[in-house]
């Protein structure tokens, strides 16, 4: 998804681009690529390096690179932008994100729990744009027993397994982390309503799996709260009001988006007048927009001028030039007459 939010874009400005994947999951851009070339993309419009702190640091050094685009980690994407931006780069950078549902009492059960579940343990949660917390609004205890239920018949297994739900997280240090900040959570007063730390999937007994994990009673002064899980973790709390939800979601210092679920539309325009995040979903699990609009984000989730794609991705990935023009009387006899431009 996030190569073709850029390169695309880029290409048709005109500009030739180097795709530098994580070092962790480059396949998918490497057949994207593949792809270019069998649409006819000449050789050398769209390059694929890989590597890490070396590459990295040579993209944002090298002169002949006008822009960069980053998507990924706090600190990476934190280290990107100032080194870019010093040598006079155009840069934007998406980093951190919690995104936020709230749940209004109103909100359809069936719809709310299928979106939350979807959108919660989807990819084992690692998207910059999974539902990560649930705010519901009068309490979980009508919600719990469904959500339980929906999560715990997820298959979890490979994902090159037809039937896959939910995959491995991507390495055995992502796993430790998760298991540590869901103890944390725990340990701060959590309830553990489904625990997947513990999920043995059969043929790949040593795989980096993650069964679907819900938290409640977190608030957000917990570390778990605090920081970006970025696995299969769901983490519920409750508000009296749409007001308090509201105020849960702004309070928070990374926001890409945050969606409500309700049936009514007074709440629904309260919700995105008020919140203050890029994405904004109205019963929509993914608040991503199509890509003839911009991906938004707000707060320190970004760091740039303008977005990715959409027409602010064109004004990213071109120059504007000022072109003034005269034509007339360009050869004059009068050689007597001068007259000074007025700026």
């Amino acid at each position: 998804m996030i190569p073709l939010w850029i390169f695309p874009i880029a290409v048709t400005c005109g500009n030739t681009f180097i795709l530098k994947p994580s070092e962790k999951d480059p396949g998918a851009s490497v057949m994207l690529a593949e792809l270019a070339m069998e649409a006819g993309l000449p050789n050398g419009v769209l390059n694929i390096v890989h590597g890490t702190n070396e590459i990295i640091n040579g993209i944002c050094d090298d002169d002949d690179i006008k822009a960069i685009s980053f998507v990924g980690p706090n600190a990476v994407g934190a280290y990107v932008y100032a080194r870019a931006s010093a040598k006079g780069k155009r840069t934007q950078s998406n980093i951190g994100a919690k995104n936020h549902a709230v749940i209004m009492p109103d909100a359809s059960v069936g719809a709310t729990i299928n979106a939350l579940v979807a959108a919660g343990f989807g990819g084992a949660g690692q998207k910059c744009m999974a539902l990560n917390m649930a705010v519901f609004v009068g309490g979980l205890g009508p919600w719990e027993e469904k959500l339980v239920e929906h999560a715990k018949a997820l298959k979890v297994t490979s994902g090159t397994e037809p039937d896959a739900e939910l995959g491995p997280v991507i390495s055995k240090q992502e796993k430790e982390r998760i298991i540590t900040l869901i103890q944390t959570g725990v340990e701060s007063g959590a309830k553990l309503v489904l625990d997947g730390r513990n999920i043995v999937v059969a043929g790949y007994e040593n795989g980096n799996f993650i069964g679907p994990t819900i938290l409640s009673d977190v608030t957000v002064n917990m570390e778990c709260y605090k920081e970006d899980i970025f696995g299969p973790v769901l983490l519920c709390m409750q508000a009296d009001s749409i007001e308090e939800a509201i105020n849960i979601v702004n309070g928070n210092k990374y926001s890409n988006g945050a969606s409500i679920f309700t049936t009514s539309g007074v709440a629904a325009r309260k919700f995105q007048t008020e919140v203050e995040v890029g994405q904004v979903g109205i019963n929509v699990p993914i608040s991503v927009p199509l890509p003839f609009s911009s991906f938004i984000s707000a707060k320190p989730s970004f760091a740039g001028d303008v977005s990715f794609d959409g027409k602010a991705g064109i004004q990213f990935y071109t120059q504007v030039k000022t072109v003034t023009q005269q034509w007339r009387d360009l050869v004059s006899d009068d050689s007597s007459s001068h007259q000074l431009p007025s700026s």
